[in-house]
């Protein structure tokens, strides 16, 4: 049972990986800043980071050891969030990009009610 737990968990990780590779391109192309690197072949792991205006930065890590969403304005940290937080603030993200949300207007909602 627990190596079918563990293998799905890679699975899991893997297919995160792969979503956060897809957003940082779609996020790019629709201008902003944004990045996600790997470590290996294996796609175990990744850094996603974009910066949605200026000084106001997001980065959400994944890895086997976990997941957390970070969200920082003028180098301040107004919330860090993880595991299934995290993964839902990370839905909101993507919302912008699918409701073609500008990031002035989503932003000052997300961050007005974290702080």
């Amino acid at each position: 049972m627990f190596l079918r737990l563990a293998e799905q968990h890679r699975k899991f990780v893997q297919d995160l990986v792969m979503n956060l590779q897809a957003l940082a391109i779609v996020l790019e192309n629709r201008g902003y800043l944004a990045s996600c690197y790997t470590c290996g072949g294996q796609m175990n792991s990744a850094s996603f980071m974009v910066s949605l205006t200026d000084n106001h930065l997001i980065r959400f890590l994944v890895s086997d050891y976990g997941i957390t969403w970070t969200e920082m304005r003028d180098d301040r940290e107004l919330m860090k969030l993880e595991g299934a937080e995290a993964i839902s603030q990370l839905q909101e993200l993507a919302n912008l990009v699918k409701y073609q949300i500008e990031p002035s207007e989503a932003t000052l909602a997300t961050a007005t009610k974290r702080v």
